[in-house]
């Protein structure tokens, strides 16, 4: 069997993004503001980043004697994705604020944004992947079963967000016949 150490390592994000929108949801209602409660829980999203993505590689770097010689280009397509992550993030968070205030209790919201989220993007890396680095063999070569995969995961992705669980309605009034 070949080296599986990168499904682990995925399976750690997997976790890890699966419980970020939980999370991000409490910490938000936690905040006490339903105004701006939001964008407070966003901030301390930053500081999390600034510690983990930006403290942490800089001790790793120094401890390891780097070389601080970065490409430009490098440095700009890895600030374009930070940028990129930092949006989805915030628009997470107006996400599940816009469903909120449509009357929707905030939990079910929370659900189903974060679902959406997680089955649509998958789809999304999938199609632009492959536009930007086509098969040699053209686009034609491309298997069914990508094509299915990817419309596998949309129709699992509504399946979470139609079905998902919710509060069992109450049991029907029974009347007595007399």
């Amino acid at each position: 069997m070949k080296n599986m150490n990168w499904f682990y390592l995925a399976l750690v994000t997997v976790a890890c993004w699966g419980l970020y929108g939980i999370y991000l949801h409490k910490g938000s209602m936690a905040m006490g503001d339903p105004q701006l409660g939001r964008y407070k829980a966003f901030l301390f999203v930053g500081i999390a980043y600034f510690l983990t993505a930006v403290l942490a590689p800089l001790v790793l770097l120094m401890a390891k004697g780097a070389n601080w010689s970065m490409p430009p280009k490098g440095m700009w397509l890895s600030l374009f994705a930070g940028i990129l992550g930092a949006i989805g993030a915030f628009f997470v968070l107006l996400a599940m604020a816009s469903g909120s205030k449509s009357g929707m209790n905030p939990n079910v919201v929370a659900v189903l944004v974060m679902s959406t989220i997680f089955a649509g993007a998958p789809i999304v890396n999938a199609i632009i992947a492959t536009i930007m680095h086509p098969p040699k063999a053209g686009f034609a070569s491309i298997r069914w079963e990508f094509i299915l995969g990817i419309v596998l995961a949309a129709f699992g992705g509504f399946l979470v967000t139609k079905f998902k669980p919710t509060d069992a309605p109450p049991p029907p009034k029974i009347t007595e016949k007399r």
